[in-house]
């Protein structure tokens, strides 16, 4: 059987070619992986537009969702990260509890799954580095502050013209540029954006805990559906129960 030890659906942003990549790299054996892509009109990736696709992919989930839980998945990850900095606290809660239901599925989201993983690692006080537009990543900053983390220094990739081109290496050089002595851990937030292949080298290079969106929503996800198999090289968060 496919997923004999666990199944997890991913609902994917359109134009996003990153989250397969890398939840299909990151899967351990007996693990199956599925996909969905959500709903949103307009140039996928580009930073013009991009509050107006974020408003778009939170108010269609409901049919993405629907199809999805059709593969039978032990949980969905909504893996658009700025869903929950579109929605804030509250209705990201909300809308949590009713595809849950409607669903018959547990869902949580990227950010969740960041949130979840911030604090295994015991950490409050971080750096944020994204790929987005400046009013993104300032709605993203505020929904850390709601949920009682301390974002110490952040800043948004210079010279963005479309997430999905950007490259691992450009996602290294963030890292290490909105790090900072007091800092606990470094957050690179956007499931757009590929980070896995610096994120080990990253904690080197750091001497501290640095996750992604890619890594928390794997580990947590796994974590939900029982699977507690460390997975090795991607930093470590990935190797903790």
């Amino acid at each position: 059987m496919i997923g004999w030890r666990a199944r997890l659906g991913f609902l994917v942003p359109p134009g996003n070619p990153t989250v397969e990549a890398e939840m299909i790299e990151l899967a351990p054996p007996g693990v199956s992986v599925h996909f969905h892509r959500m709903v949103a009109r307009g140039n996928p990736g580009a930073l013009d537009g991009q509050v107006e696709r974020n408003r778009m992919m939170a108010e269609n989930l409901d049919g993405s969702v629907e199809m999805l839980a059709l593969v039978k998945p032990d949980v969905i990850v909504i893996a658009h990260t700025a869903t929950s900095y579109y929605l804030g606290r509250d209705r990201e809660a909300e809308l949590l509890r009713r595809l849950a239901a409607e669903s018959g599925t547990r869902v949580v989201t990227a950010f969740g799954s960041v949130a979840a993983a911030l604090n295994r690692l015991g950490v409050r006080r971080i750096a944020l580095g994204a790929p987005y537009a400046r009013d993104v990543m300032l709605q993203g900053k505020a929904h850390l502050e709601a949920h009682g983390f301390e974002v110490v220094k952040f800043d948004n990739l210079a010279g963005v013209t479309n997430i999905y081109d950007e490259t691992a290496e450009r996602a290294y050089r963030l890292a290490r540029s909105v790090d900072a002595a007091e800092v606990e851990a470094v957050f690179l937030t956007g499931t757009g954006m590929p980070t896995l292949s610096v994120l080990d080298m990253l904690e080197h290079d750091l001497g501290k805990p640095v996750i992604s969106s890619a890594s928390a929503m794997m580990w947590h996800g796994l974590r939900l559906a029982g699977v507690r198999q460390p997975v090795a090289g991607y930093g470590r968060l990935l190797t903790l129960d």
